[in-house]
């Protein structure tokens, strides 16, 4: 999942992105509303954790412009403004979930994964797809029960797929769940990643769909 963080405070927006994207997350990160909005007149994130607290605009204007927009991205919003008059009016201008500073990352790691599995077609944490098993919670991919060594990319290819199984997903939407801005991307990254998974999984657990991309079945 491709995420936006918007927040000022340097150090702690250095500690997101460190913790996110050691749980897997693609993470984009602006310190100000308007180069918000700019990254967001481009459909390439999957999600926006957004400060109130923003240097040159509220927060909440950043949200209600982009709802106004009829963008639809879950946002959540993390503010030290922890009263119940600022969250009921962060969540009637459209924001899907609140957290109030200072917060329990693992807290915010739940409510990501259940913003992902509103996004795919996983209804829990746990994907079973045949002798497929893949826990987000625990980073952990195993067949038949027997945990299986994947490569941190490797995971997050066979994550994309699988939380969306019965979906076909092209080379760019899974280039887009592996890099974040600026990231050198190999033209052939995901042919690659998606190779060493075959030696690993069952045979034709991942089929390719010729000239659009890869897909897994749901069962």
């Amino acid at each position: 999942m491709r995420i936006l963080l918007v927040e000022d405070d340097m150090p702690l927006a250095q500690g997101l992105q460190q913790s996110l994207r050691h749980e897997g997350f693609v993470v984009n990160h602006v310190n100000t509303g308007q180069l918000a909005l700019n990254a967001l007149a481009v459909p390439d994130q999957d999600m926006v954790i957004l400060d109130l607290g923003l240097p040159d605009m509220d927060g909440l204007s950043v949200l209600k412009k982009l709802r106004n927009n009829k963008a639809d991205i879950p946002v959540i919003i993390l503010t030290a403004r922890d009263s119940i008059e600022h969250k009921v009016k962060g969540l009637d201008f459209g924001a899907d979930d609140y957290l109030a500073k200072p917060f329990d990352i693992h807290e915010l790691l739940a409510r990501l994964r259940v913003i992902e599995r509103r996004l795919g077609t996983a209804k829990t944490s746990v994907i079973q797809l045949g002798s497929v098993q893949l826990d987000i919670a625990a980073h952990k991919v195993g067949i038949d029960g027997q945990d299986i060594n994947l490569s941190k990319k490797e995971y997050m290819v066979l994550k994309a797929l699988m939380e969306n199984a019965g979906r076909i997903q092209s080379r760019e939407q899974i280039e887009s769940r592996l890099y974040d801005w600026g990231e050198e991307v190999a033209s052939n990254a995901v042919e690659v990643h998606v190779h060493n998974l075959r030696k690993k999984l069952p045979e034709k657990f991942i089929q390719t769909v010729r000239g659009v991309g890869y897909t897994v079945n749901k069962s």
